[in-house]
């Protein structure tokens, strides 16, 4: 199992990127590619799936991202690329919370799964999330959907709120400034 790669930036693509790690041009597929120029050198934990068609890697800057993405890995009918999927599609923090207290609301409009599918996980992970730190009390994933909520009413699509929720800097707090932020972001 390759657990951790590193390697100089070859080219940053949209759901990814290309490092050379010894002089082999490597593909590592990953939520957020990394804020970092080609020729930068980075360091990702790593998880390797073996499939009948090859092996893929996807990358994670933050070993906690690792952590959740292996445990959507074990609900039954989520695999890699629905996993990478779904840490795309809102922060981190804000899933842990919404999965620990079981909110389908947000794991349905945010995070863009099926109602049975925020079920499963929401009842499959519930208790294996420890939620700590920041909004503990569930209501990061409560202001994220009302954020989503109006980003649509305002005319962005499902999938424009998505990305602009999931652009926003996770210290800031707060309906209001998330709102504004998502803004400031544009539409992508």
């Amino acid at each position: 199992m390759i657990k951790q790669v590193r390697g100089k930036i070859l080219e940053v693509e949209t759901n990814g990127v290309v490092l050379d790690i010894g002089g082999w041009g490597v593909f590592v597929h990953m939520a957020t590619p990394p804020l970092a120029a080609d020729g930068d050198e980075v360091t990702l934990r790593t998880y390797m799936c073996i499939k009948q068609d090859g092996i893929e890697l996807y990358g994670f800057a933050d070993a906690a991202d690792l952590v959740l993405f292996t445990l959507l890995l074990s609900v039954s009918g989520v695999g890699p690329k629905t996993a990478l999927s779904i840490l795309t599609r809102a922060p981190r923090i804000a899933l842990e919370q919404a999965i620990a207290t079981r909110d389908t609301t947000y794991l349905t409009r945010v995070a863009g799964l099926s109602k049975k599918a925020a079920e499963k996980i929401g009842v499959e992970l519930s208790e294996k999330i420890v939620v700590s730190g920041e909004g503990a009390n569930g209501s990061g994933s409560a202001t994220d959907a009302e954020v989503f909520d109006t980003l649509v009413a305002l005319g962005y699509t499902e999938r424009e709120a998505r990305k602009a929720l999931a652009a926003i800097p996770l210290h800031i707090e707060g309906t209001d400034a998330r709102l504004k932020a998502a803004l400031s972001n544009g539409r992508g």
